[in-house]
């Protein structure tokens, strides 16, 4: 099986069996998704979704946010990974957000990582989620699965892994795709032990196969 008959089959098959997906954050508007990808980082969605809605209220706009403290912030999401830092980043996100973009989440990937806290993963997410753009924001879940199904030629970096997926993926799936392998990721191909025999694309799966 060649590379492109592998991704034919594997997009194929999440077309046809899972057309609906999106992200599972809860959010309302852009500013409120920026907040949730940001506290997402190395921290389940579960988590982050029980944690916003106090935050969103008490934060309801980016002037709110930047006139607070980190203290202040730290006291909603102390329940996240790396509360210290992600309350940091988060109100230097709000006052960068004013002060460079007049407080409008912007669309492009590269302005986006202007943001504390906002590296290409989440610039992509923000990209993609709410903008439609054609980005593919790679975490722990898309690396491993890509590499894993032989999607990518074991790449050695997320980078690699963006930039092979996005060019071997049409246009018109980008959106879709970059949650087809999170979803996979997290409830199927988990890391110690995937769940093949729960596995709608063993046929394309490189590492099924390997495994006989």
């Amino acid at each position: 099986m060649n590379k492109k008959e592998r991704y034919k089959g594997v997009i194929g098959w999440f077309e046809a069996n899972r057309p609906d997906v999106e992200t599972e954050l809860h959010y309302k508007n852009p500013f409120q998704l920026l907040i949730s990808v940001i506290l997402s980082a190395q921290c389940t969605d579960k988590r982050v979704n029980m944690i916003t809605p106090p935050l969103f209220a008490a934060y309801p706009t980016p002037e709110k946010l930047a006139d607070a403290t980190p203290e202040e912030v730290y006291a909603y999401i102390k329940s996240v990974s790396y509360p210290n830092n992600k309350a940091k980043h988060l109100v230097g996100m709000a006052q960068t957000l004013i002060k460079k973009f007049k407080g409008i989440v912007p669309s492009d990937v590269e302005e986006l990582q202007q943001l504390p806290g906002v590296g290409r993963k989440t610039a992509n997410v923000i990209a993609s989620v709410v903008f439609n753009r054609p980005t593919m924001a790679v975490d722990t879940h898309v690396f491993r699965v890509a590499n894993r199904i032989g999607l990518t030629n074991n790449s050695k970096t997320p980078l690699a892994t963006e930039k092979e997926l996005v060019k071997n993926i049409p246009e018109k799936h980008l959106s879709k795709a970059h949650h087809w392998l999170i979803l996979h990721g997290r409830y199927i191909c988990v890391a110690r032990k995937p769940k093949c025999d729960m596995c709608g694309i063993t046929k394309w799966c490189d590492f099924f196969n390997s495994i006989g």
